[in-house]
């Protein structure tokens, strides 16, 4: 079982930065993808980056690719999403999320364990 903690979400204007982190409770968070995830209002949750269980492996989103950097100490058993240059389409709440395994997907369907997200909003 891991249970996921999110912080770090806020109100920040256009071309800010913020950083989310996600601390994990459970000995296996050094063996799992880690993911953050977003949605908006009246839309479907949708990928924002993923980490391997490493850390050498990251992936993101077209949206946010160049803005956006995903990291993870594993010591302290923590996600983190560094976000710039920030635009008022990136307002939503941030999911952080666990795979049951090494590797992860881009559905939300290949995560087992969510957290309750943390608000993030851009105003211009």
């Amino acid at each position: 079982q891991v249970q996921l903690v999110e912080s770090g979400g806020g109100l920040v204007q256009a071309g800010g930065s913020l950083r989310l982190s996600c601390a994990a409770s459970g000995r296996t968070f050094g063996s799992v993808a880690m993911a953050w995830f977003r949605q908006s209002p009246g839309k479907e949750r949708e990928f924002v980056s993923i980490v391997g269980s490493s850390g050498t492996v990251r992936s993101y989103a077209d949206s946010v690719k160049g803005r956006f950097t995903i990291s993870r100490d594993n010591a302290r058993n923590t996600v983190y999403l560094q976000m710039s240059s920030l635009k008022p389409e990136d307002t939503a709440v941030y999911y952080c999320a666990a795979s049951g395994a090494g590797y992860g997907g881009r559905y939300v369907s290949d995560y087992a364990y969510w957290g309750q997200g943390t608000q993030v909003t851009v105003s211009s």
